[in-house]
């Protein structure tokens, strides 16, 4: 794993214990793709007006089923 990008999730997850962040990260690393895809749709959401959260709630449920799968790995 990239170790800025690591520091750069740690920063941003301060307060989550390094064991959830480790997970949150192997799962990205394994399914890339994915998460670039969800980006996507979270910033176009974003850019159409929508609140960063409820666009990242909106599109993180959309793509539940897919995410359930990945953490059941």
């Amino acid at each position: 794993m990239n170790f800025f990008l690591k520091a750069l999730v740690k920063k941003q997850l301060r307060g989550v214990p390094d064991d959830q962040i480790e997970m949150i990260l192997k799962i990205v690393e394994n399914n890339p793709q994915l998460f670039k895809k969800i980006a996507e749709e979270i910033q176009a959401e974003i850019e159409s007006g929508a609140d960063q959260q409820e666009a990242a709630m909106r599109i993180m449920k959309a793509h539940e089923s897919e995410l359930k799968g990945i953490v059941g790995k």
